[in-house]
């Protein structure tokens, strides 16, 4: 007779599993819950201290780690020694074992829960009993994901045992699920100690899905989601539209980054390539959508919109009248969406892009190796800058300024952005040199450039940059000072009558 152990967290079809496996033959052992469940449905489990002959104790920490249970599933079926010296201790094999962990994850992402609750769902016999069952696939199927369930009954029914093809890959399937616990479990320990880059990183995502492709249409690619993803695409709900795209993601991703420097504004964010095509607040979402399209109704085209705000009917329509990939928003109402479903591949993403958001973690891959850094999550008040020209700014440059500087921060350096009236109207972005930068978004914003101000992500080499501004008429700049040349700048802007203030912080961006 095949013996199975089974001992479950989640017990999503185990009974029906278990039913399954009596009728083929098996002798079931079971633990704790899992015994009570599979009793009252009218099974009769073996219970383990009945196979190992030691009772369960310190509440159920010690039941399962016995030389009877791991010397059942480490014995090398071929080996003679190994099945000999099973005989001489009465010890006998056990065939398949079905385990799911306690759920740590789920006890950590509880509200208010204690670190002593945490600890109690760190599993100890589970993931114990998984490798060892794991590391001897040849001989044993083991199982710890609900959805293989049913392909190990089928395989059972149809051949008396799973193929070694199968015990490999739920072996495979075993080893990257503790893994991930032991990453999850590290993680949540190594951040309690405050230790923000250890010697030792282990970090883990669950796939969300196959992607299409990548960036381009001969290259493979995926979408994988982290453990708490609440302010991202992989917590989004989409409402309508084809699936995401590699790029859509990596687009969707920049847009609500910017978001997060608009809390407490209505803001709207068109972003193509990475990059912003127009940025807009105002006194409500519609006229910041409003400002956003007129900074670059060009590019726009087939771009990405984001919004802190719900769609209503009235701004639906304004976006039906564009090709967009996605629109983010916290909401759309029925009307909204009968409007903008209208159009059959448009993605509508429904974020709640209101959510403030703690520093975390950017992760960057190169080439065999990963480079890890605290998201720029740094922001300014007109408190933090200070005037280095003979002209002061006035209460709307300085108000224009701040705008500037939330938005050249998320544009590829070398970066300048003009702003006006509460929009951009010129963006120069992943430019290799600053003046030309300037002169890209100062060509983009045309006359309007005439009483706007600019922005720059980093300091003036040269005083080319502000010299290309005066030119255009631009009256005031934000950037971050910090050249040995700096002197050069400040002469060319009182020449001018330009004001200029430092923030003493820069916002590169690769």
């Amino acid at each position: 007779m095949k013996r199975a152990l089974v001992s479950v967290s989640d017990k999503t079809g185990i009974v029906e599993f278990v039913e399954g496996l009596v009728n083929l033959g098996f002798e079931i052992i079971s633990t704790g819950g899992t015994k009570r469940a599979l009793e009252q449905a009218g099974l009769k489990p073996i219970g383990i201290s009945d196979v190992t002959g030691f009772p369960e104790i310190m509440d159920g920490r010690v039941k399962t780690l016995h030389p009877k249970v791991h010397g059942g599933l480490l014995a090398v079926r071929s080996n003679p020694d190994h099945m000999n010296q099973l005989e001489e201790l009465g010890i006998e094999t056990i065939d398949l074992v079905c385990v799911n962990l306690y759920p740590f994850k789920q006890t950590v992402q509880k509200e208010g829960v204690s670190h002593e609750e945490i600890i109690e769902n760190i599993d100890i016999g589970g993931p114990s009993m998984l490798r060892s069952a794991s590391k001897n696939y040849q001989s044993v199927t083991v199982v710890t994901d609900p959805s293989d369930y049913e392909k190990v009954l089928s395989e059972f029914k149809e051949y008396g045992d799973t193929t070694l093809e199968t015990r490999e890959a739920l072996a495979a399937k075993v080893f990257r699920t503790t893994a991930q616990y032991d990453a999850m479990i590290a993680d949540y320990l190594t951040k309690k100690e405050g230790n923000e880059f250890p010697e030792k990183l282990t970090i883990t995502f669950d796939k969300v899905q196959d992607l299409r492709y990548g960036e381009n249409p001969h290259q493979k690619a995926a979408f994988y989601k982290g453990m708490m993803p609440k302010y991202s695409l992989a917590n989004a709900q989409q409402l309508h539209g084809k699936e995401l795209s590699y790029n859509n993601i990596q687009d969707g991703n920049a847009a609500i980054e910017i978001l997060k420097d608009f809390e407490g504004q209505y803001a709207a964010v068109g972003l193509k390539h990475m990059n912003p095509c127009g940025v807009g607040i105002g006194d409500c979402i519609e006229a910041a959508w409003d400002k956003a399209y007129e900074a670059d109704p060009v590019s726009i085209f087939g771009g990405i919109v984001a919004l802190n705000d719900k769609v209503e009917a009235s701004l639906a329509e304004k976006l039906s009248k564009i090709f967009l990939e996605i629109v983010i928003a916290p909401d759309f109402s029925e009307e909204a969406l009968e409007i903008l479903t209208r159009k059959k591949n448009i993605r509508l993403m429904k974020l709640d892009t209101t959510l403030s958001t703690n520093t975390a973690l950017k992760y960057t891959n190169v080439n065999d190796g990963l480079l890890v850094q605290e998201m720029d999550m740094h922001t300014i008040t007109e408190a933090d800058v200070h005037c280095v020209t003979n002209r002061k700014p006035t209460e709307d440059e300085m108000r224009q300024m701040l705008f500037g500087w939330k938005v050249v921060k998320h544009v590829k350096s070398n970066a300048i952005v003009l702003v006006k009236d509460d929009m951009t109207i010129g963006v120069g972005a992943g430019q290799m040199n600053r003046v030309g930068a300037a002169k890209i978004a100062i060509e983009q914003a045309g006359d309007k450039a005439k009483g706007s101000v600019l922005a720059s992500d980093a300091f003036f080499p040269m005083p080319d940059t502000v010299e290309a501004a005066a030119a255009a008429g631009v009256t005031a700049i934000i950037q971050p000072g910090g050249s040995i040349k700096d002197q050069l700048s400040v002469d060319e802007c009182n020449k001018h009558g330009i004001t200029m203030v430092y923030t003493n912080i820069r916002h590169f961006k690769h």
